[in-house]
Parts: structure tokens; C-alpha cells; sequence
């Protein structure tokens, strides 16, 4: 016994000093939940025709990954519901005119998971965020502010998507205190824009 003291009391030591990294357990779906539904996204922004394009996005991204088949909500157990919050757009860089040359665009969308059997939402997720800085159109590189959604609609998609799949803790939200006081979204188009097409078109 004598002999081993010296062993655990390094054992002890080295534990002492080993920093412990909290991580929660992942908060997956249910069992009984194997088909989910996808609700057309709720766009709370002065923007025309986010929610669709959203939407579109997410359904692809959720086919492509393939764990949970979407299905009309009739026939699901659970229902993503995805409510587009904030929009907003602001100028970051000037030149010596004072005419913007680069902007950064943020989104940020609230996640509801409902569960069917009991019809409550099971889960939120709030301030999902999207974000690109991007050129202005007029430079070299420099991009639209549509072409700059779309980027975003990418990141939105696959955070949502792994959220839904991978539980609590895999994707957070942004801060409340990061949203506020930023400058308000450009004006709204004149027209709604023509939704995306998706990549398959008959999901189910």
C-alpha cells in the first residue's frame, strides 16, 4: 500500500490541475418523433419575401442532410417554426466622399420545436444570427445586398438544421444585448422578390 501512496498522490495532483470544460448534455428529439414538418417561415421585417427564401433553404438543407424526412405536418411529430425577427443593414466603411464601400448585413431569426403528441412548443431558440460583411456592389468583388442574403440564408439554414438534429448547446443564439441600438434595415423593397426554387421540388 505504501508503495502505491506515492502514484495516487500524482493522480490526485494531476486531477487538481486539470481545467474542466462544462458542457451540457445535447437536449435531442423525442423517440416517437421520426418525420418532421417544416411551417413557412414567420417574417416579422419590412422585407418582401424573406420568409419564403428562408424556408426554401431550410427544406433543402434539412433533405440534404436526411436523418428526419420531411412530411406534410398531418402525417409529422414534430413542427419546425422559424419567426425571421431583425433585419438590419448598415454601412461599415466610407471612402473620401463619404459614400459607403462596405456594408454588414445580420439576420436573426427565432427556432420554435413543436411536439405533436402534446401540441407545445418542446423548445426555443432565440436570435439565430446571420451574418456577412461584405463590398459594396461598385468595387472590385463587391457584391448586392441580395447576393448578400443568400450567403446568409446558407449559414441560417445549416445552423437551424443542426439545432433541430443535434440538440441543446450545438448551435446558440446571439446575445440580446448584441441586437440592440444597431441602425434600423434598408426600406423595403418595392416588390415582393420571386422565391427560390428549390433543389428537389417534390420533397414528399
Amino acid at each position: 500500500m505504501k508503495k502505491l501512496l506515492p502514484f495516487v498522490l500524482i493522480a490526485l495532483a494531476s486531477a487538481c490541475g486539470t481545467d474542466v470544460a462544462y458542457k451540457p448534455t445535447a437536449q435531442i428529439l423525442p423517440q416517437h418523433v421520426r418525420r418532421l414538418a417544416l411551417r413557412t417561415a414567420v417574417n416579422k421585417t419590412q422585407q418582401f419575401g424573406l420568409e419564403d427564401k428562408l424556408s426554401l433553404r431550410v427544406r433543402d438543407e434539412f433533405l440534404r442532410d436526411g436523418r428526419y424526412p420531411l412530411v406534410p405536418e398531418p402525417e409529422a411529430q414534430g413542427i419546425v417554426w422559424m419567426t425571421i425577427s431583425r433585419y438590419i443593414l448598415t454601412a461599415v466603411q466610407y471612402d473620401a466622399t463619404q459614400a459607403a464601400t462596405a456594408y454588414k448585413l445580420r439576420i436573426l431569426v427565432d427556432l420554435q420545436f413543436i411536439d405533436k403528441s402534446t401540441n407545445q412548443i418542446l423548445w426555443e431558440e432565440k436570435n439565430l444570427e446571420g451574418t456577412l460583411s461584405f463590398p459594396a456592389l461598385t468595387l472590385r468583388g463587391g457584391m448586392s445586398e441580395e447576393q448578400a442574403r443568400e450567403q446568409i440564408w446558407d449559414i441560417l439554414s445549416r445552423s437551424i438544421v443542426k439545432r433541430v438534429v443535434d440538440g441543446f448547446g450545438s448551435v446558440t443564439g446571439t446575445s440580446e444585448r448584441r441586437i440592440t441600438g444597431d441602425a434600423p434595415s434598408t426600406a423595403p423593397n418595392v416588390k415582393p422578390e420571386n422565391p427560390l426554387k428549390p433543389v428537389i421540388s417534390n420533397p414528399y
